[in-house]
């Protein structure tokens, strides 16, 4: 599948569509590691569809920067050299850290109830004993984007999913290779102040926490040389 074809236009409620939506979430959730190999013919048996759904979705995320394809052919997810990383985080402070703000203005029970069972989700996975990092990074992300669906703008979501869909494996990498980061308190400081700057109202607070939760984070990876120079 060279990366010149033409992605194909998955309609919502297709098979496509569906299978895309799978696989975004698993990359933002950091199911996926920098430098994996996807075999198509594994995700349509994992996923109980054919081949041609499977080909329509990687086409779409290849297209969109999520995924890649090796020399050889084969399907993998991106590695990131520290320049692609850096203004990757950049941004994503900018615009993460303006949606935490703008939650903080737009949010109603519902959305601080969401933010409040992933921010409990997490705090659980990490007090316990035996930790399940795909775990962590999962209910990390659930966190995040209860926060960002507060805003209510689909355009700000699709910006922030485009965001993730690229971080989200190398995220998950640094929490994996680090297990002593996953024992500090600093992620859940991080939670726990954005949810109450978000229910006090309180927009520049919420944008300081969210923005101190991605530069942490940013600066582990760098610290540990996760990724290409």
């Amino acid at each position: 599948m060279p990366r010149s074809t033409p992605p194909t236009r998955l309609e919502r409620g297709s098979l496509g569509y569906g299978v895309r939506v799978t696989l975004s979430e698993r990359l933002m959730a950091g199911v996926h590691a920098p430098g994996d190999k996807l075999s198509l013919r594994s995700v349509a048996a994992s996923l109980g569809v054919s081949m041609m759904p499977v080909r329509d979705a990687v086409s779409r995320l290849v297209s969109d920067g999520a995924l890649e394809v090796a020399p050889n052919r084969a399907v993998r997810v991106p590695l990131l050299d520290t320049a692609r990383f850096l203004e990757l985080t950049t941004l994503r402070i900018e615009i993460e850290g303006m949606a935490a703000a703008r939650a903080a203005q737009a949010r109603d029970d519902a959305d601080l109830a969401a933010m409040k069972a992933a921010e409990a989700e997490f705090r659980v996975e990490r007090a316990k004993s035996r930790q399940q990092l795909p775990r962590i990074v999962q209910s990390n992300q659930r966190f995040h984007f209860a926060v960002y669906r507060a805003v209510k703008s689909p355009m700000l979501m699709e910006i922030i999913t485009g965001l993730w869909l690229k971080i989200g494996p190398i995220l998950h990498l640094e929490m994996r290779s680090d297990v002593a980061r996953t024992d500090s308190t600093a992620g859940e400081r991080a939670h726990a102040a954005a949810l109450a700057a978000i229910r006090d109202g309180d927009g520049p607070a919420a944008r300081a926490a969210i923005v101190g939760d991605i530069r942490t984070a940013s600066d582990s990876i760098i610290e540990r040389k996760l990724i290409a120079p």
